[in-house]
């Protein structure tokens, strides 16, 4: 079990982050000690700032008096939330926090199920409590705890609490719902982008498709998200499953919470100045398709190219795993638009320069969505504003019966959905999404005839 302590001086923020969550239907809260609960026996923020408000107001030295502590198992151990508890209390005590107000909520985002602890490390009378030689202390009591609950021991694992390790889909090895839920939820969490195809570009890469959808049901209009497996050649494969069957957290609505704050977040950070100095090396030194997607790899970045049927590249997406971030290319600059690209590859050159066995191991890796030797960020954008628009998630009946469409190219009414209206390559990949739409339709009534 790795236990992380991390301290800080707003209550709120941790408080905030987890509750954001339980909104979410990806956690909830477990346990909680010295901590007030409504007349319903159920917490609310208010009550829970309250229980904590004592101590904090007798602090008077101490600069970082809030505790947030995660409790990590190892992956294979699958605990019973008495199991939990127990475990919670028991290092807080031995900690020696025990007798200190904390909120215990479980995490389901991924599908290593663990716990944070919300506390504080000041007593009522404003005393900082010892804290000398923590990193140890805990070491030591991880260790009892697996040796009392009989885990697996976990101490050399690197943990990432934010971007979990991901897999590719796999369709053969079943429960496709499941490996889809988890994909998804830590992705919608953890990465930034600002619609829908530079989200589903990033999907892709996991072997999940997504698409939007829309209709009218008992008279009321909705829009929601249809998620699949893909196989390794982007086909779809098996039934598709609804946003709303999953979590709210990767429906509707929330990807327009995720646009909307990815947008301001990625134009203020300055985020697409990372991947220029990569795309521009790449450019420059390759003009082999698979050596220039090797060569990005390499630097921690993937990229998304879309053909249509004569194999013309209309659109190019970039995923850079450092920052977390999801771009157009033609959002970067005109000069990595699809139409570049697409001469680049046409004008390939022999005299390229070959990868080391290392670095195609290194691409492999990230290819088969192994992330773990790419150093990613652990802050998250968990204060996504909610969209001026009021736009209501799929009802879980609403995708069954003649009213349900799903648009072909995202379109709706004629023109690009709200979604879709993100970058002009985004128009050409539209009109190819129809093109192939209409392709199959007639291969189909082919078929029937």
């Amino acid at each position: 079990m790795v236990a992380k302590i991390g301290k800080g001086s707003s209550l709120f923020g941790a408080l905030i982050y987890n509750n954001r969550k339980v909104e979410n239907d990806v956690a909830k809260i477990l346990h909680s000690n010295k901590v007030m609960q409504d007349r319903n026996g159920e917490y609310n923020m208010q009550l829970c700032h309250q229980s904590f408000a004592p101590f904090l107001a007798a602090n008077k030295r101490t600069e970082e008096p809030i505790l947030h502590i995660s409790l990590n198992p190892h992956p294979d151990d699958v605990l019973a939330n008495e199991q939990l508890i127990a475990i919670a209390d028991e290092y807080m005590q031995k900690m020696g926090f025990g007798e200190q107000p904390y909120l215990v909520f479980k995490h389901d985002d991924i599908e290593r199920k663990h716990i944070h602890i919300v506390s504080v490390n000041v007593d009522e009378t404003g005393r900082k409590i010892n804290d000398f030689n923590n990193f140890h202390r805990s070491k030591k009591i991880t260790k009892e705890l697996e040796e009392k609950y009989k885990l697996h021991p976990a101490d050399k694992l690197n943990y990432s609490e934010d971007v979990p390790r991901l897999k590719k889909v796999d369709y053969e090895a079943g429960d496709i719902k499941k490996q889809i839920a988890n994909n998804v939820k830590a992705l919608m969490q953890s990465y930034r982008f600002t619609s829908l195809p530079e989200y589903r570009a990033l999907l892709s890469i996991y072997n999940i498709g997504v698409e939007e959808a829309s209709g009218e049901v008992r008279g009321k209009q909705y829009r929601g998200l249809v998620y699949s497996a893909l196989d390794n050649e982007g086909n779809k494969i098996g039934n598709p499953i609804k946003s709303s069957s999953i979590a709210k957290s990767v429906g509707y609505a929330a990807l327009l919470k995720k646009v909307a704050s990815s947008e301001k977040l990625i134009k203020d950070k300055q985020l697409t100045e990372r991947i220029k100095p990569i795309l521009d090396e790449a450019i420059q030194n390759y003009r082999n398709r698979q050596s220039f997607e090797a060569e990005l790899l390499r630097n921690g970045v993937s990229v998304v190219f879309r053909e249509n049927e004569d194999r013309r590249i209309y659109g190019a997406t970039f995923i850079d795993h450092e920052n977390r971030a999801v771009f157009n290319g033609s959002k970067i600059g005109k000069e990595y638009s699809a139409n570049v690209f697409h001469t680049l590859f046409q004008n390939s050159r022999e005299e390229e320069p070959v990868l080391s066995n290392q670095e195609i191991g290194n691409v492999e890796n990230i290819e088969n969505g192994n992330t773990e030797n790419i150093h990613l960020p652990l802050a998250l954008d968990i204060t996504a504003p909610s969209p001026e628009q009021d736009v209501s998630e799929t009802p879980t009946d609403g995708l069954s019966g003649n009213k349900y469409e799903q648009n072909s190219g995202n379109e709706v009414s004629g023109g690009l959905s709200l979604l879709e209206q993100h970058g002009t390559d985004y128009e050409a990949e539209a009109f190819a999404r129809r093109k192939e739409a209409e392709a199959k339709r007639r291969k189909r009534k082919g078929r029937r005839m």
